[in-house]
Formats: structure tokens, C-alpha cells, sequence
């Protein structure tokens, strides 16, 4: 516990190290009173950025993707603005890499100039989920790399605005075997603006090889759902013979929302010093577990707070002590074996930009589709050697003593 409640304190740390920064970039500050990184780098406000003709090609695409009457979801959306961006000549890119990079050709020449130490340079434009991207400008000389990366934000009135530009240099370049591109770099922000903090991380993480459309599908369907967050699923060694650690509750709790499409009820209490314990009925608890997974409720039992008086699933919500941090990998099919008895064999790499790798880990997960168009999930597998496969960011639930510990007499039993 000790060791959990030092990682969980650092995360917020940096979480809120990360809100302050935000809050000084998005505020803004006078001409004048620029935040000065060293004696050459400053970070720009928007009300000195001049809106260059690359920027109003960009807000005038962003239009037509977001005009009145557009019914694409956030998925097609960000497809439809980077195929146009493509087409305008524009290197362009999602940021959780859910969609082909444009113009492949020019990234892997800029790397290959990187690496044989050639002059060259090139624009891309990163799409990120809430209606803003970044323009990174690369430039690369005798081999060092320097980068200026804007960040803008769009509205709804057709305007975009830059809320920040910051300038560095890659402490870290690498174009990866699985056709990652990774950098890395610092900036130094003014003392007086962030208080002991001395210089703020970039990362990225960019997919420069296209990959398979079936890969993206099944990754979209059967992994990114569940992901790495809260949840033991592809973290660890199971199978349908042996479901090992599987930890049910962190899986109900994801899966609730993907079975009758409506957010968790069973929530936190609001006052963080209190526990919240339930009672969840025998039919919804396991109509969720049973969807997606072939398990037999009696080892399903076993392996929780199982009532048989009440008929009923004690279930305690994680809080405040159970959280994790912000920044996780994310998972991404890079191949598949649709095999003779039906399954689906999928491998996974976890992409974690702020590790500066493309494979934290690797995983070997099987899934069951019906013929109805639901499925289960039958096994996963961590194919990583044991010297590599490190989960620090992940927290495990609280054991029932390590509950009770905290919040000794200070909780809630609510009925359902």
C-alpha cells in the first residue's frame, strides 16, 4: 500500500503540475511579458501569432467538417478533415493514431535525412479529439532535429486560434521497427509563472507505416473498449480454463456501459472520505460478467462477494485511493488469425507516448464473435519478457482490508 499511495501522490502531482501549465497557456499574457524558455525559445501568445495562409486553409477544412447538419461521428469526422488535409499536400495525422497518416513519403524522407545528417524540414499536422490540433514544424540539421509546435484550438464560428507555440530540441529521435516515429523534448518555463517546476516533457508518437484496415476494426471493436485503464483484461495470464487474476469488478465496471449503453450507476459516494458499498442484484451483475465471458456463475462467485441470502453482489466502487494516473498506453492490433473454430487470435502492442515506445508490452488476446453480432472474450496472453513487462501506472482494487482500513466505520451500504 505504501508503494501504491506514492505512485497515486506523484500522478496527482503531475496532474496538477499539468492543469497549472494549461491554465498559464490558455490565459494568455501580453506581448511584453511573453514566457521566456532561454535566452532564444519563448512561448507565443495567440495575440502576437500572425494567422498564416497554412492556418486558414486549415480552419476552412475544419468548417466543412464541423458545418450545420453534419451528421459524421468524431471517428469519420477526423478521417474526413485528414484525407482533405491530404489532399491540400499536408502531412497530417491523428494523435491517438486511429487513422493513416497522409503522405508517408515525405516523414520517411525526413527521417532518412535525419539520419544521414541532411538539412531538410517538414510540416505536420496533428489532429487531436477536441476540435484542435498541433502544427509541428521540423526542421533537421547535422543530424540534431528542432521542432516548433503550435498548438490551436477551433470553434464552432470558424476561427482558429493559437493558445501556444513552443520551441526545443529533440532529446530523443527514433523512427522504430513498427513504423513509429518517437521525439521527445523539454522547454524551460519561466520560475516566475511555474513554481518549482524546471522544464515541461513533449512527447509523441506517430504511426507512419499505414496499417491494415481489418486491424483498426477489430481493434476498435473488441479491444480499445476495455483498453489498459482500471482493468486487469490484457494485462495479465487467463483463460477460459483458468481465469486467474481476473478482476470482475474493475470488469464490470467497463463493461456495464458496453452491455445496455448507458453510463455506471454504481458510482463513488461524492465525499472521498466515505466508502460506498452495494448490493447489486444477481441478474444484472452477471447478465454483464456472462455476456462476455463463458464462465460458470458458480466460479464467478468464488472469485467476488457473492450473497446467496440476498440473492445479490456486494460491490464497492473505486475511489479515491484506488485511482490511477492520467497518462496511459492505449492498445493497437498489428495482426490477426481468424481460427478454424471461430475465434479471433489478436496481437496488441501498447503504444505509450510518454515512455517514448511504440511496445510497452505485447499481448495475445482471443475472442468469440456470434453469430448474433455479440462476442466473448476467451483468453489473453503477455507475450513481452518478464524484464519488459512493467505496469506501473496500473492500480490494483483495494483488498477488502486495505477498504476497511481506510475508511473504517466511514461508509454508505446502498440497497439496489
Amino acid at each position: 500500500m505504501v508503494e501504491k499511495n506514492k505512485i497515486i501522490k506523484i500522478c496527482r502531482n503531475l496532474d496538477v503540475v499539468w492543469i497549472v501549465i494549461i491554465i498559464i497557456l490558455t490565459t494568455g499574457c501580453s506581448k511584453e511579458e511573453s514566457l521566456k524558455l532561454d535566452s532564444t525559445i519563448v512561448v507565443i501568445d495567440d495575440a502576437v501569432q500572425e494567422e498564416n495562409s497554412t492556418i486558414e486553409n486549415i480552419a476552412a477544412i475544419y468548417r466543412d467538417g464541423y458545418e450545420d447538419g453534419n451528421t459524421m461521428d468524431q471517428l469519420e469526422r477526423m478521417q474526413w478533415i485528414i484525407d482533405k488535409l491530404g489532399e491540400n499536400g499536408y502531412v497530417a495525422v491523428d494523435n491517438e493514431n486511429q487513422i493513416d497518416i497522409t503522405h508517408t513519403e515525405q516523414v520517411i524522407k525526413f527521417c532518412e535525412a535525419v539520419d544521414t545528417k541532411q538539412t531538410a524540414n517538414i510540416m505536420i499536422i496533428v489532429l487531436l479529439n477536441k476540435q484542435g490540433f498541433k502544427k509541428l514544424d521540423l526542421q533537421t540539421k547535422e543530424g540534431t532535429v528542432y521542432i516548433t509546435s503550435g498548438y490551436y484550438e477551433y470553434n464552432k464560428g470558424g476561427y482558429v486560434q493559437n493558445k501556444s507555440t513552443v520551441q526545443f530540441q529533440a532529446d530523443l529521435w527514433q523512427y522504430t521497427q513498427e513504423g513509429y516515429l518517437l521525439f521527445e523534448g523539454r522547454y524551460l518555463l519561466d520560475e516566475k509563472y511555474v513554481l518549482m517546476l524546471s522544464d515541461v516533457s513533449e512527447h509523441m508518437a506517430l504511426r507512419v507505416l499505414p496499417l491494415d484496415k481489418k486491424c483498426r476494426e477489430l481493434n476498435r471493436r473488441y479491444i480499445l473498449p476495455i483498453g489498459y485503464k482500471q482493468n486487469n483484461l490484457f494485462l495479465s495470464n487467463w483463460s477460459e480454463n483458468d481465469f486467474g487474476e481476473l478482476n470482475f469488478y474493475d470488469l464490470f465496471d467497463v463493461m456495464y456501459p458496453m452491455r445496455y449503453q448507458q453510463p455506471m450507476p454504481y458510482v463513488a459516494d461524492e465525499n472521498l472520505q466515505i466508502g460506498a458499498i452495494y448490493q447489486i442484484p444477481q441478474n444484472i451483475f452477471e447478465e454483464v460478467l456472462l455476456t462476455y465471458f463463458n464462465i460458470d456463475t458458480v466460479i464467478l462467485q468464488s472469485k467476488t462477494n457473492y450473497l446467496p441470502e440476498s440473492r445479490t453482489y456486494e460491490y464497492k466502487p473505486r475511489g479515491f485511493y484506488e485511482a490511477e494516473c492520467s497518462n496511459i498506453p492505449y492498445p493497437e492490433v498489428v495482426a490477426y488469425t481468424e481460427n478454424q473454430d471461430g475465434t479471433i487470435t489478436l496481437i496488441v502492442h501498447a503504444i505509450y507516448a510518454n515512455e517514448n515506445t511504440a511496445k510497452a508490452y505485447s499481448h495475445k488476446t482471443v475472442i468469440r464473435p456470434n453469430d448474433d453480432g455479440s462476442f466473448q472474450y476467451v483468453s489473453n496472453q503477455i507475450l513481452s519478457p518478464q524484464e519488459e513487462y512493467n505496469l506501473w501506472w496500473h492500480i490494483e482494487r483495494l483488498t477488502d482490508k486495505e477498504w476497511e482500513a481506510i475508511y473504517e466505520n466511514k461508509y454508505e451500504g446502498v440497497a439496489q
